[in-house]
């Protein structure tokens, strides 16, 4: 049996950015849930500071979450990130230990 993969990604905006990354991220949304291998795929802004962005992604298996970085849109937008960055990204890869509600 295949482990499950979360992925949460961390996603520091430039003050002046934030808008725009904001629809880029937003952009992806229904492309990544589209994927066959998506659990889920949800973006979430915080509410103590509005230039950070975490990604939650669940995934069927590693396999799937590596497809997902190959799509042209992802790739498309990991060529555009570091011009609206102001930190690297953050990926924390987790093995699911509870099933998918």
């Amino acid at each position: 049996m295949k482990k499950k993969l979360t992925l949460v990604a961390f996603i520091y905006a430039k003050p002046e950015c934030k808008d725009e990354l904001a629809t880029r991220l937003k952009s992806l949304i229904d492309l990544s849930r589209s994927e066959p291998g998506c659990i889920n795929y949800d973006l979430h802004q915080s509410s103590d500071d509005p230039t950070v962005f975490v990604m939650y992604e669940n995934w069927y298996d590693r396999s799937d979450l590596d497809q997902h970085f190959n799509m042209p849109y992802m790739q498309e937008i990991l060529k555009t990130l570091p011009d609206l960055l102001r930190a690297p990204l953050e990926l924390h890869y987790l093995d699911m230990l509870s099933q998918p509600s």
